[in-house]
């Protein structure tokens, strides 16, 4: 089959590779229904973090199991499926506790960025529908995989409950559902900080209730305009970098959270400063295996549509053109039709 990989940055292809098979009696092989570009595929194909060796690209996905190990015992062959981005066994004490994210045999998806993908611990990641959803609700379905359970993970991090205020630093995918999850949290003032018309309609859809365009002191000085020199009880930090942060930090009122979800690049935080600041930071890769029953019960239900934020969709032949899109800041999220 054929399968994206990246070769260095910038360097992404569509290539040839050996078809996947089962490698432990507890893989699963599934067939994509759809599959995406993460914002955090970014930051290799930028440079940021860098890797000697062509890299398999894509860890969202749902589609059919078409074959299973021989000791997979709540997956089927014909099932839809969909899988967090983090592999688990949900059977070990931190999975149980709900940290899924952190089991103790935790491996992170790799290679779903092409028709077929192995997906280890299958009955532990995977979370089967009882029925076919229909083809306009896979993009939904597969939003849920990482990019909505991020960001509602960000707003449980961060504390989001009813009536609360709440800021979303960053308008990427990620910060756009981290506004949806504030709103189904019952947040009841939504600051969305985003610069880009489409991002901030996108946001008010969602439920952002005002929209902050403006960046560092300035930003951090307009919110707290907006909530009376106060601060927002909780803020969810959606980018990763330390001007976000500091803007995340600076917004939250004390005795506030943080919830960050954007993984971390050459950010530092003063021991003093946060000593005297008395806010809490929470955050961490989402535990989305945890969400994935009731998020994906919204989505058949129709009481959420996150598969919104795809504004860009592609044969997966041109998944380069979409990594491209998104780095220019052409795209939000690129959905790849398989």
């Amino acid at each position: 089959m054929y399968a994206t990989l990246m070769h260095a940055p910038g360097d992404v292809r569509y290539e040839r590779v050996d078809d996947p098979k089962i490698l432990h009696p507890t893989d699963a092989i599934i067939a994509l229904s759809a599959t995406c570009i993460c914002g955090s595929d970014l930051w290799p194909y930028r440079g940021a973090q860098p890797f000697d060796e062509p890299m398999h690209m894509g860890h969202e996905y749902c589609g059919v199991v078409v074959e299973v190990g021989r000791e997979v015992r709540n997956i089927r062959p014909g099932q839809f499926v969909v899988g967090s981005f983090v592999l688990s066994d949900n059977t070990c004490p931190h999975c149980r506790f709900g940290y899924p994210s952190s089991c103790e045999q935790r491996e992170f998806m790799t290679g779903a960025q092409a028709p077929y993908a192995r997906v280890p611990l299958a009955d532990g990641t995977l979370v089967p529908t009882e029925e076919m959803p229909t083809p306009e609700q896979i993009p939904h379905m597969l939003a849920t995989s990482d990019v909505l359970g991020t960001g509602y993970y960000a707003a449980e991090a961060a504390g989001v409950k009813e009536g609360s205020t709440a800021v979303i630093v960053g308008d990427g995918a990620v910060g756009l559902m981290a506004v949806l999850s504030a709103r189904l949290m019952g947040a009841e003032r939504i600051i969305a900080m985003s610069r880009h018309k489409s991002r901030q309609q996108l946001a008010r859809d969602y439920g952002a209730t005002d929209i902050v365009a403006s960046r560092g002191e300035e930003g951090i000085s307009e919110v707290l305009e907006l909530t009376g020199g106060i601060g927002a009880d909780a803020v969810l930090e959606c980018v990763g970098l330390q001007q976000s942060m500091d803007q995340a930090l600076g917004v939250c009122r004390p005795g506030g959270s943080v919830g960050f979800v954007g993984v971390p690049h050459e950010v530092t935080f003063s021991g003093e400063g946060l000593f005297f600041a008395q806010k809490r930071l929470f955050g961490g890769p989402a535990p989305v295996r945890r969400y994935l029953p009731d998020l994906m019960n919204k989505v058949l239900k129709a009481e959420i549509e996150p598969g919104r934020v795809f504004d860009l969709n592609l044969p997966l032949a041109q998944v380069a053109e979409g990594y491209k899109a998104m780095d220019e800041r052409r795209a939000i999220k690129t959905l790849l039709r398989v």
